[in-house]
């Protein structure tokens, strides 16, 4: 846990909305001058707190139109297996989270596919050739009614 001031807050939370301001236009936002509002920035870069600042896109207009949760239940939870499910999924393009999960299935995988066709040959191309996987259990979301990327921060 790292403690953080008021100010802090309010440059991380700009941030999480914002990734593309500028550091005069978020020293603005925040009520600072520019210089201590990089030195801030810069020093919850290099404390690990800010890990990098990404731009994200529309799945739909890449004609991603389907979100699929995956239930993964494999043979045996041993270290080896775990550890070589988990590499084969990092390459798999369209997985875009992985869990290790407790309860039923061992991983759950939200993927983002064009079609049912492309999530037919990503189980069967890809998903069963893993060694180790005993099932797969698929279900499609209807509607996001709800994303965010933002962490929760107290002194919003």
């Amino acid at each position: 846990m790292v403690q953080l001031d008021a100010i802090d807050i309010r440059i991380l939370n700009e941030l999480q909305q914002d990734a593309r301001l500028t550091n005069v236009e978020l020293a603005v936002r925040v009520n600072l001058s520019a210089s201590p509002c990089l030195a801030r920035v810069r020093a919850m870069e290099r404390a690990g707190l800010i890990r990098q600042r990404v731009t994200l896109l529309a799945p739909e207009m890449f004609g991603l139109n389907v979100n699929v949760f995956i239930h993964i239940s494999l043979e045996n939870q041993r270290r080896e297996g775990l550890d070589e499910f988990e590499r084969a999924v990092v390459a798999i393009p369209g997985v875009m989270e992985c869990y290790l999960m407790t309860g039923d299935a061992d991983y759950l995988l939200r993927v983002l596919v064009r079609d049912t066709q492309a999530l037919e040959r990503l189980i069967v191309d890809e998903l069963t050739r893993i060694p180790n996987v005993k099932s797969i259990r698929s279900s499609f979301a209807l509607k996001q009614v709800m994303y965010s990327t933002a962490i929760p921060l107290q002194g919003r």
